[in-house]
């Protein structure tokens, strides 16, 4: 198809497309990117294209004007949920701010609240002060603001601290296949220290695999955009695949619940609700009667040969009897015309955190109007969505009572639970004792708050090679670390340990130090004596079962480990090889 570039601006043969913006927490859809296309066909449908003939023909800011127009107006159409990402030019930032614009959004009903103003380095931007005093007039008309492709532009970091964004976008370079890349996970861990201590927002581009969308979610990047989460369409779906979805929400639930209020899981069981039950030929009238003569039971199980079959809850109950005759029309019918048929059903011991799952990605009825639980198949009770997340809430309390305050980690005490759990299943796993080498004379010199920077960079290297599905990362406290790792490749992820942090600290040290691999300071007794900077020592311990007893003997086993750590030089790795006696 042969079309002019004109033709494409006073045609308005632009359309647009959307991509989903994800939560790497919860699955949940933050908003979309509005993105632009030309003409199906001609050699304009690239945007490519149509930016590098409006930069030659000197019509880049008409052509971004009419970009705006077509993503508003199809944004507004397609009704979407969320938030509008909107790319901007760094000299088209004024035109936001005039009448018109705001005219076109009263037309098409849309707030500068739900409109992110995203900056794409398609120019230099020379005036920083200019562009921070219009940056902020859009923010008081109530419009937010990104950075676009962090790393791949004119400025990166200069605007990013120039200019406060409330998010940042990493370019699709340093997050795709991070895995294999150390460098990149390096630089990653980078850009979220700076995120968290300027309240940014981090969304990771170019998403294309799952293990990527995990690692990322697992090194802190709160949104994700790319293929895999969904691709750019005239016409997006609002909620990304529910397979992703529920990996998503599986890998948070099991990262936030996995700490237990006792020595043992936390299982269904722990929740369980005494309900009557009814056979399949108990009339209405005798189910109505029992939850009348008790006020306080809300539910009523339906068995048929001790399997659960159905639920009847009060509310329905009653709501069908608030209608005239239905008692006469229905009492003498069997219970199962009432009962919700084809209940969610768990096994007693079945953990809560998976209990948890299954209902957030369940029909919304089974959290209100309850669940069933049996015994080697047979009924046991009931259950309602509403005492998981109580019980829930509760975990992550007592978590939170034990938690490091700086880290928020696991301290000692369910620490020591989750050791006490492992051994009496007799599982094997391993125990890994991480501590900072040479902290103390860091602290003094650079200071308690530089000393608490070193340790978050610590305990975020630790959780980034830690799968929270099988392993459980603590903070002992000071600088004093404990992973108990149920991975197969416990070895290869602690040695990517060492090497993240051997890069990641030389962020936190002075040029000349870092050349020096040291410095100079006082010891104890106030003589100038040389310091190496800090390193990591990792010491490990395989736990075979029935070779402790408890939690504090393979503490004593994991100090020694730590300690040959210790006299190793530099960031170094310790494998206890000795095989320990069975308690037998």
């Amino acid at each position: 198809m042969t079309i002019s570039f004109n033709e494409i601006l006073t045609k308005k043969l632009l359309h647009a497309v959307f991509q989903p913006i994800v939560s790497l927490g919860t699955g949940e859809t933050l908003g979309f990117e509005g993105l632009i296309r030309g003409p199906e066909g001609s050699a304009y449908h690239s945007p490519a294209m149509l930016f590098q003939s409006a930069q030659q023909l000197g019509r880049l800011q008409e052509l971004e004007a009419a970009c705006r127009e077509t993503v508003l107006e199809h944004f507004a159409q397609l009704d979407l949920p969320g938030r509008l990402f909107l790319n901007m030019g760094p000299n088209s930032f004024h035109c936001i701010q005039r009448r018109p614009c705001f005219d076109m959004l009263d037309r098409l009903g849309l707030r500068p609240e739900r409109i992110v103003l995203e900056i794409t380095e398609t120019e230099a931007i020379h005036d920083y002060a200019r562009m921070r005093s219009t940056l902020d007039r859009c923010r008081e008309q109530g419009f937010m603001v990104a950075i676009d492709d962090l790393g791949a532009g004119y400025s990166g970091l200069r605007l990013w601290s120039e200019i406060h964004p409330d998010f940042v976008k990493v370019d699709k370079h340093f997050t795709s296949r991070i895995a294999a890349n150390r460098m990149k996970l390096n630089i990653l861990d980078s850009i979220q220290s700076i995120a968290q201590k300027s309240r940014t927002k981090t969304i990771a581009e170019g998403i294309e695999n799952e293990d990527d969308m995990l690692l990322l979610a697992r090194a802190g990047f709160e949104y994700g955009q790319g293929f895999f989460l969904g691709r750019p369409s005239p016409q997006p779906h609002i909620d990304i695949d529910l397979s992703i979805k529920t990996k998503l929400l599986r890998h948070t639930t099991l990262a936030r619940t996995r700490v237990p209020s006792t020595g043992k899981t936390v299982t269904v069981g722990s929740i369980l609700r005494n309900a009557p039950t009814f056979s399949t030929t108990a009339t209405v009238d005798s189910v109505l009667t029992s939850l009348i003569n008790n006020p306080q039971q809300e539910l009523a199980a339906v068995v048929d040969h001790d399997r659960p079959v159905g639920i009847i809850d009060r509310m329905t109950l009653l709501d069908h009897f608030a209608r005239p005759y239905q008692r006469e029309l229905l009492g003498k019918k069997p219970c199962t015309v009432l009962m919700r048929a084809q209940p969610l059903v768990f096994d007693i011991a079945t953990p809560m955190q998976e209990v948890s799952l299954a209902l957030t990605n369940a029909d919304t009825r089974h959290f209100s109007n309850g669940f069933a639980v049996t015994r080697q198949g047979r009924y046991a009770g009931l259950c309602t969505g509403h005492d998981v997340m109580r019980e829930i809430t509760q975990m992550q309390l007592s978590a939170a009572r034990y938690a490091n305050p700086l880290t928020q980690l696991p301290g000692n005490v369910p620490l020591n639970e989750e050791i006490d759990r492992l051994l009496s299943t007799g599982v094997s796993f391993v125990v890994g004792y991480a501590d900072l080498d040479h902290f103390k004379p860091y602290n003094d010199i650079y200071g308690y708050r530089q000393g608490d920077d070193v340790i978050m960079m610590t305990s975020r290297t630790l959780a980034m090679y830690c799968d929270p599905e099988q392993d459980f990362l603590g903070h002992i406290g000071g600088d004093d670390f404990l992973i108990l790792f149920q991975s197969s490749d416990w070895e290869k992820r602690c040695r990517s340990i060492l090497e993240t942090f051997s890069n990641a600290i030389e962020d936190h040290l002075k040029p000349e130090d870092c050349a020096a691999n040291g410095y100079m300071a006082l010891n104890r007794v106030g003589d100038q004596l040389f310091h190496p900077i800090p390193s990591l020592s990792l010491g490990l311990v395989k736990v075979e079962p029935n070779t402790f007893a408890s939690h504090a003997q393979l503490a004593a086993a994991a100090t020694e480990a730590k300690k040959q750590a210790k006299m190793l030089k530099g960031n170094s790795l310790f494998i206890e090889r000795r095989t320990f006696p069975s308690m037998h």
